[in-house]
C-alpha cells in the first residue's frame, strides 16, 4: 500500500501549483497546467484498474475465506510437522475395482 500512497501525494504536490492559481488569472506556464491535466487524467486510469484489480481479489479472498471454515486450527506436532484437520472428515468414496 506504501506505493499507492505515494503516488497519491505525489500527485497532489505536482497538482497544487495548478490548483493554487486564481481561476480568473491565466496560467504561467502552460506546460505546467497541461503537464498537471495529464497527470490527473493518469491517475484517474490508474486509480480506476485498481479498484477493477481490487474487485476481483476481494471475490478471491471471499472465496477462500469460505474454505478455510472448513478446517480446524493449524496444529504442529513434536516432530515440526503442522497438520490442518477437517471439522467434518470427508466420506470415503467407494473402492474401485482394481485389476492386478
Amino acid at each position: 500500500m506504501k506505493p499507492i500512497a505515494t503516488l497519491t501525494a505525489a500527485f497532489f504536490l505536482a497538482a497544487a501549483p495548478a490548483i493554487a492559481q486564481d481561476q480568473n488569472s491565466a496560467p504561467r506556464n502552460p506546460d505546467l497546467s497541461t503537464g498537471a491535466e495529464l497527470l490527473s487524467e493518469g491517475m484517474k486510469l490508474f486509480l480506476k484498474g485498481l479498484m477493477a484489480e481490487g474487485e476481483e481479489g476481494w471475490s478471491k479472498l471471499v472465496d477462500w475465506l469460505d474454505d478455510v471454515t472448513l478446517y480446524e486450527a493449524p496444529e504442529r506436532l513434536p516432530n515440526g510437522d503442522i497438520i490442518i484437520r477437517r471439522k467434518e472428515p470427508l466420506q470415503p468414496d467407494a473402492p474401485e475395482a482394481t485389476d492386478l
